[in-house]
């Protein structure tokens, strides 16, 4: 995405609620890695240690946002400033149980509003693989990215 214009939100549903992981500390990302991940083959960064999460997280470039729905934690999505001018979504996913609910169209909008807001931002752009939710590349089109780019991997 190049312009901040091209998103076509989706309202925010009633009871959902992101904000920004403030405290310092690993842990929400580590956890929402394995636990969101899990059903989707993430697992290079399994092996991490303490200090390498640790690393990872305490990161100016890096922002990491938790999706509540009534007040329990659903999900979260990981924004990382690149230069120059750059903002990728890292990771984004929902706990198995708000899949499906009618929550990942609101919640990328969020995460597209927040990557606009880092400073200098010419492009915010994600890459997903066929190991991803069979609806993910349907949202991101459908919040107005553009895709770029297709691979096919051969082992």
């Amino acid at each position: 995405m190049l312009d901040a214009g091209s998103l076509r939100a989706k309202p925010m549903p009633e009871g959902l609620d992101i904000s920004m992981v403030t405290e310092p500390g690993f842990e929400v990302n580590r956890d929402f890695y394995r636990d969101v991940g899990a059903k989707w083959n993430w697992t290079d960064r399994l092996v991490w240690s303490d200090q390498q999460w640790g690393d990872y997280v305490n990161r100016a470039e890096l922002q990491t946002w938790v999706v509540s729905v009534d007040g329990k934690r659903a999900g979260y999505f990981e924004l990382e400033f690149q230069a120059p001018g750059d903002v990728e979504l890292i990771y984004f996913g929902l706990l198995e149980e708000f899949i499906n609910c009618g929550f990942g169209g609101a919640m990328l909008s969020c995460a597209i509003e927040k990557a606009w807001l880092f400073e200098n931002v010419n492009r915010v752009w994600v890459h997903t693989c066929s190991d991803d939710h069979p609806a993910a590349l349907n949202n991101y089109l459908s919040r107005g990215f553009e895709q770029y780019d297709t691979r096919k991997d051969v082992d």
